[in-house]
């Protein structure tokens, strides 16, 4: 079946949620048996008036779904606009030979896209990105409402039931405690002068950090035209033995000049010697 359910136009009475709320209560219900004529002649037909004449039948449905999560600080517009949407999805996929009542089918679909919503909307949950997660998430909201902070063996409980770790039903627990600000202050009728973001120091522009990078970059310098005077092999003795990381051994420079150690420890002495003269950074080396 092909049948595009979002293009119904529904008629429905706009302006305030009460008098939505209103004409959808008035709207007659459907008999178990008027139920599967329409959805025969949904699935059988594409006969969109009598998706039509379901969909409308069961609005006060979604509608009393919606308001059960209000909690989450979204209108309730909008989550029954969600939850339409389930119902609409619910109507299409309905097969009324398993047995069962479209609106015990529907639930499922209802409550699956207000959940969607809230997760799109609700900023503090972001990290409830997997099914457990999720479920963990809606969980804990409704103990909320009847629980203080949770005891070590309810987390417990709830991460056996749900497969999660207890760590994960604190961390969501704590998130669900917590207020949700914004981080630069801009929201209307905001204090801006408690914004987080006013409180983060600049550490770029710091005067000791700075002062060090200077004194390390004039340091480097210094070092490099010390070394200029040293030949190319004393250079690069000094560098292997005190300023490379890892630094080298005797031995290994005695391998790479085929030279004995001692003679390179006297290179480095002699070499030493002449840089304590140019520079005072050496003067602590040993000799």
């Amino acid at each position: 079946m092909n049948t595009n359910l979002k293009s119904l136009e529904l008629h429905l009475p706009g302006g305030s949620i009460e008098a939505y709320m209103q004409y959808v209560n008035q709207i007659p219900m459907l008999t178990e048996i008027e139920e599967q004529e329409f959805t025969r002649a949904l699935r059988e037909q594409g006969d969109l008036a009598a998706a039509r004449r379901l969909i409308l039948a069961h609005l006060r449905y979604v509608a009393r779904v919606a308001r059960g999560y209000l909690g989450y600080g979204l209108p309730l517009a909008d989550l029954i606009q969600e939850g339409n949407v389930g119902l609409m999805k619910a109507v299409k996929r309905f097969n009324p030979e398993v047995g069962v009542r479209l609106v015990t089918f529907a639930i499922h679909w209802i409550k699956a896209e207000i959940h969607e919503y809230i997760l799109r909307n609700w900023r503090i949950v972001k990290v409830a990105t997997t099914k457990a997660q999720r479920k963990l998430f809606f969980n804990l909201r409704t103990l909320k409402k009847r629980l203080g902070w949770m005891t070590h063996d309810e987390v417990q409980d709830v991460a056996n039931d749900l497969g999660v770790k207890p760590e994960t039903v604190r961390e969501m627990e704590m998130r669900l405690s917590a207020s949700d600000a914004s981080f630069d202050g801009y929201e209307e009728d905001e204090d801006t002068s408690f914004a987080p973001a006013l409180f983060l120091e600049d550490h770029r522009l710091s005067p000791t950090i700075q002062l060090e990078e200077e004194a390390s970059r004039s340091s480097h310098s210094a070092i490099d035209v010390a070394l200029q005077t040293l030949d190319a092999r004393s250079q690069d003795i000094i560098r292997a033995r005190w300023l490379d990381e890892p630094k080298k051994t005797l031995q290994d420079l005695a391998d790479q000049y085929h030279i004995s150690a001692e003679r390179v420890r006297q290179l480095e002495k002699n070499a030493l010697s002449k840089l304590r003269h140019i520079l005072p950074a050496f003067q602590d080396f040993a000799a």
